[in-house]
């Protein structure tokens, strides 16, 4: 995958995100870390029951959901402001699958790609290999 200079690279899962910002060019990718944006985890998808009962009594996947929901809100933002001009997504399949429904149109026009792998906990060098290969 060919990664323009400053393309944000966000890594999660449902209880994690990093951002990696492309300081390199296109042919040669140099992924740095970036701060933490706060992300509000407390949305519920509109799938998921409010409350456990005996048939449905995971809540941490509600949890994880509602943080994969807060994660796509979050970048939504970023994106409608301007802060992001292009972006990839690495998360984990059903922590992308959770955020591709609360995608805004402005993000998935200037979304470069995704991949549908946990990378979360893994090295710089781990994520560039993986964008890499992809």
């Amino acid at each position: 995958m060919e990664l323009p200079s400053n393309t944000i690279i966000a890594v999660a899962d449902g209880e994690k995100l990093s951002l990696f910002q492309n300081k390199g060019d296109a042919a040669n990718v140099k992924l740095t870390a970036m701060a933490s944006a706060e992300v509000d985890s407390s949305k519920i998808s509109s799938g998921a029951r409010h409350a456990s009962s005996s048939a449905n009594p995971d809540d941490s996947q509600q949890n994880e959901d509602g943080f994969s929901i807060g994660v796509a809100d979050m970048l939504n933002k970023q994106v409608l402001d301007g802060k992001i001009k292009s972006l990839v997504i690495i998360a984990a399949p059903r922590t992308l699958g959770e955020m591709r429904k609360s995608y805004h149109k402005s993000l998935t026009a200037i979304l470069i790609g995704e991949l549908d792998k946990d990378l979360t906990g893994h090295s710089v060098q781990d994520i560039e290999k993986a964008l890499a290969a992809a």
